[in-house]
């Protein structure tokens, strides 16, 4: 399939906060691909959001950097003010900024401290971003909120990990259904609940985990951040026009 014929979105403002790598690199890049222009995201790391958007303006399309940390309160009004007068209002917002728990120092945390960091960011940071994103949005023309959540939210994973992550991607979940209601019909509210990624965790992780991957997974393989950005580029796209308040599996055929 042309690439250009595949939701098609010119003239569309997007923003993918959490894009300097992983995931949400994929789906700012999927988007400007896709013909939006595009305001970068991170929280630390100026010179890959950068590298990022130079990539993107080198293949003719608008980008931005817009750089926050979304797990203090204080900054969100802010961020979002900033945000929404870059290109003079937005059409896309995905909320794609999550704590990283599994690698570098953070994974050393206690479970304690590991919940309010998840809180911060993953949950708090998406709930009043999309809020405030919301209004503006529906005082306007409209646009389109996509949210994260993660597949076994619902039916459970073991260990510490799987409790943190099923509370808080389950609160974003929920969240979800009820915010595209309180916003529709000028608004559309999604979220995708990605299975088996291979990101940073996926690409170190052991034998076992990644055996385990292949069996619980019908198509036998990890997922990318590709397979991700691709469902997101149709849901925010003119051709989603009539899906709201879902929460839609990228994993694979996996159901437990």
């Amino acid at each position: 399939m042309n690439s250009e014929c595949f939701a098609n979105l010119a003239g569309m403002r997007a923003v993918v906060t959490g894009s300097t790598s992983g995931i949400g690199r994929a789906i700012a890049s999927e988007l400007s691909r896709g013909g939006a222009d595009v305001i970068v995201h991170g929280c630390r790391n100026i010179d890959a959001a950068n590298e990022l958007a130079a990539q993107l303006q080198s293949d003719g399309k608008q980008a931005r950097v817009v750089m926050a940390d979304l797990g203090r309160e204080e900054n969100l009004s802010d961020f979002a003010e900033r945000c929404w007068s870059e290109f003079g209002g937005v059409d896309v917002w995905i909320n794609n900024a999550g704590a990283d728990l599994l690698t570098g120092d953070d994974a050393k945390l206690p479970f304690s401290q590991k919940l309010q960091k998840l809180f911060e960011v993953d949950v708090r940071a998406t709930l009043l971003l999309s809020r405030l994103i919301g209004a503006k949005m529906a005082a306007s023309s409209g646009g389109v909120i996509l949210n994260t959540g993660w597949d076994q939210a619902e039916r459970g994973m073991e260990g510490d990990s799987g409790e943190l992550f099923a509370a808080s991607k389950s609160a974003i979940m929920g969240f979800t259904r009820s915010l595209a209601l309180s916003l529709a019909p000028k608004v559309r509210v999604n979220c995708i609940a990605p299975g088996w990624i291979r990101t940073k965790w996926g690409e170190g992780a052991n034998s076992t985990w990644q055996e385990r991957v292949l069996r619980e997974t019908p198509l036998q393989r990890w997922g990318t951040p590709e397979d991700i950005a691709a469902m997101a580029r149709f849901l925010v796209s003119r051709e989603a026009n009539y899906i709201t308040g879902q929460v839609i599996n990228v994993n694979g055929g996996a159901e437990r």
